[in-house]
């Protein structure tokens, strides 16, 4: 059955699951009936509340990032557990539960290593948690980790109004940093401010690397956070102060050009960085232990999650088309 055919599980005997049988645009992905899979040892079967889209699963849907097909495609999801395979502790059926970094989110049942699971705390609903475990958690780590913010730190945010740029402009302002954002459409001026940076620029119309000379009094930024690669990472390097750190954890512009150290040294001993969560992350109870984290920022109200809209599974190459176009300002959601 295909992309028009019933969205949802009418029971939890019946599943739905959006496949790719091949590489390419995003009508590849197709909506088909399923047989709900056996619960091996140390798996949970969960019944899918939200799937978050991120741009990973563009690049796999793309064949950029190769996998194994057929293919189900979202690395992020939330959901209600159904079954628990043997060896499987602290968890039983109807506990609330979100996951990042296996695939298979696109579906109304997804098997989940019980190691990948975190809880979901009373308060939070699926749909948020859903929203805000990847770029949530990514945010946190940049801001705490990667290149922790205070008080005097100056950092410039790309995609400022973006999933991640919009959440790390919060946490980053509530630290005490200065926050630069940039956007890359006026009409996102908006949203960018709303979130915490007290500077907007628009980079397709402004050098921001000009800008933020001009802003620092010649200084430079601390930091720059890049999601964007090869479009902006050339000014990024312009704008940091000696001893500057550039942090890449994104390319929606394309792969930066390969670079040699020499350069690092010319424009004042340049620190570089490509940073992923599992890096950081190397345990459960890491990755527990920072969606904890994060999940205490949305309730307390110091994390606001901005979701651009919520779709069908059908819809999934709708929402691949609307990430893909970077227009969206927050996060896409799929819904069993």
């Amino acid at each position: 059955m295909g992309a028009g055919d019933r969205p949802a599980a009418e029971s939890d005997d019946a599943a739905w699951r959006v496949v790719m049988d091949a590489y390419g645009p995003p009508d590849v992905l197709t909506l088909r009936e399923a047989r709900l899979p056996p619960v091996a040892a140390g798996e949970v079967l969960v019944r899918v509340g939200a799937a978050g889209v991120n741009v990973v699963d563009l690049y796999q849907r793309s064949g950029t990032y190769q996998v194994a097909l057929p293919f189900t495609p979202g690395i992020e999801g939330s959901g209600t557990v159904l079954r628990v395979g043997a060896d499987v502790t602290g968890l039983v059926p109807g506990d609330r539960v979100g996951w990042m970094g296996q695939p298979g989110a696109y579906a109304t049942h997804c098997l989940v290593p019980a190691a990948r699971l975190v809880p979901v705390p009373d308060g939070v609903s699926l749909s948020a948690a859903a929203a805000v475990l990847v770029h949530g958690m990514t945010a946190h780590l940049l801001a705490t980790e990667v290149y922790p913010l205070g008080d005097s730190v100056v950092c410039v945010v790309h995609s400022a109004a973006g999933g991640v740029g919009g959440l790390l402009c919060q946490l980053a302002a509530r630290r005490g940093a200065t926050v630069i954002g940039t956007i890359s459409r006026d009409d996102k001026a908006a949203a960018a401010s709303t979130v915490g940076a007290q500077h907007v620029v628009n980079y397709h119309r402004t050098s921001f690397a000009v800008r933020v000379r001009e802003l620092t009094g010649g200084r430079g930024a601390d930091v720059v956070y890049d999601a964007v690669g090869r479009d902006t990472f050339a000014d990024g390097l312009a704008c940091l102060r000696p001893g500057g750190t550039m942090v890449l954890y994104g390319q929606v512009s394309g792969a930066v050009d390969p670079v040699d150290p020499g350069l690092l040294n010319s424009l004042g001993s340049l620190f570089l960085t490509k940073a992923s969560l599992s890096h950081y992350d190397r345990t459960p109870d890491q990755t527990r232990r920072r969606a904890a984290a994060v999940f205490d920022e949305v309730l307390a109200g110091r994390l606001r999650i901005r979701t651009h809209t919520t779709l069908p599974l059908s819809a999934a190459p709708a929402a691949h088309e609307a990430l893909a176009s970077r227009r969206t300002t927050g996060k896409i959601l799929l819904l069993p």
